[in-house]
């Protein structure tokens, strides 16, 4: 009973962390033509901020527990090079294709999960992985062209966020906080984004900060949301459903940018989402028979 309240409480999270995450490209679209990594410096300065005012809140100070730095570590570093690769396709393609190429991330965390957490996969589930990642080729549409970089920018975005959810994980399971991860990675992320943001800054207008702040918000309410899913529940039984992400974005753009996926990209995105519903279903099936 206690895991399968664990289960249903990570299926909460994770869909709230794909609303958050929709919103958050959302808001880094609507910003406009600035410099990537201003936008991902001020993006991550809100999350400082609200992280820091929760862990102060929680009175348990900032404390990191033995054995949990060189995660915390990785999970930063990954999760930089995701966030700064996720920004820079969502700059530059649909906001639902940048958005499924991210989306990606769930199958890498069950790759990195075999190497890292020793959560092994059998045939079916490395299947469904390969399968997903055919599916990646319609949306990338591998060609001499420009869109083709920036789609396989999209692509390495979301191995670094599908690792990066690893290393939420085995901290997770260490007992780390996810207040004090999620302020520890937001903290890396500005340190790193700001000597690029200050070498190429752009003037802001008042709105564009506005959205930049918004986008923010949503990116905290999206790791507060997406850490406690994965502390909660192993990838691979909940993964399916930050997919949800996809279609709060399609939604977004259809209704806000007049924006709609080309045939390609839609195959696509059926064959991605197909697969992650197929491996969430043989995954819960196997759990419930055995």
């Amino acid at each position: 009973m206690k895991q399968m309240k664990q289960k249903n409480q990570g299926i909460f999270f994770i869909i709230l962390a794909g609303f958050f995450f929709a919103l958050m490209t959302f808001f880094v679209r609507m910003s406009g033509d600035l410099p990537t990594m201003q936008k991902a410096f001020f993006r991550n300065l809100v999350a400082v901020a609200i992280a820091a005012v929760t862990v102060i809140k929680s009175g348990e100070g900032i404390v990191i527990r033995e054995g949990c730095w060189p995660d915390l570590l990785m999970r930063s570093f990954c999760g930089t090079v995701g966030l700064i690769c996720n920004f820079y396709a969502i700059d530059h393609m649909s906001l639902a294709d940048a958005n499924i190429l991210n989306k990606l991330s769930p199958f890498f965390a069950v790759i990195m999960s075999y190497f890292l957490l020793k959560e092994k996969a059998n045939r079916i589930e490395w299947a469904a992985v390969a399968v997903a990642f055919i599916g990646a080729l319609f949306v990338v549409k591998p060609s001499f062209n420009v869109e083709f970089v920036y789609a396989l920018v999209g692509l390495l975005g979301g191995f670094g966020a599908g690792t990066a959810y690893t290393y939420v994980r085995r901290l997770g399971k260490k007992g780390e906080p996810g207040a004090v991860i999620v302020l520890f990675f937001s903290l890396f992320s500005c340190i790193v984004t700001l000597p690029f943001m200050i070498g190429s800054y752009s003037p802001m207008s008042t709105m564009q900060l506005v959205y930049l702040l918004l986008a923010g918000a949503a990116a905290a309410g999206g790791q507060f949301s997406i850490t406690a899913a994965y502390t909660k529940a192993p990838a691979r039984e909940i993964s399916v459903f930050d997919y949800t992400q996809v279609i709060f974005a399609a939604m977004l753009g259809f209704f806000f940018l007049d924006q709609w996926p080309d045939v390609w990209s839609l195959t696509g995105y059926v064959i991605i989402i197909g697969s992650a519903v197929f491996k969430w279903y043989y995954v819960n099936k196997i759990q419930t028979e055995s």
